[in-house]
């Protein structure tokens, strides 16, 4: 069965053109090191819940959208090989200073998930 990282995080609307280009380059590397799939999806229909969402859980602020993604791969070594291998990667030096991110990722979280049902 596969494995997948998945994340949210928040981006300022007037940085969603720069997150996408940043997205854009870093599912290329992904992909090239041997992830089987990278998404990127912007919020189109989310709201705030009684006790908790998707804004709610990145402390959403008027001027940001919600961005959900994952990564897909065999298995969870393979993500780890991977992962090892993209970290290492030099084109995302410039994609790991979080001064110059076009997001806060402070309020961004992620984490590996086993598949449970894939149909």
């Amino acid at each position: 069965m596969s494995y997948v990282d998945g994340f949210v995080v928040p981006v300022p609307k007037d940085k969603l053109a720069a997150y996408k280009r940043m997205a854009t380059k870093a599912g290329k590397i992904w992909r090239e090191h041997g992830a089987l799939e990278y998404r990127e999806c912007v919020a189109d229909d989310v709201k705030p819940g009684k006790h908790t969402s998707f804004p709610q859980s990145v402390k959403l602020k008027p001027d940001e959208v919600v961005v959900f993604s994952w990564i897909v791969y065999k298995s969870r070594a393979q993500r780890d090989r991977i992962n090892a291998k993209v970290m290492k990667d030099p084109r995302l030096a410039d994609m790991m200073d979080p001064k110059k991110l076009p997001f806060d990722g402070k309020r961004m979280f992620w984490g590996g998930f086993k598949v449970l049902v894939a149909a």
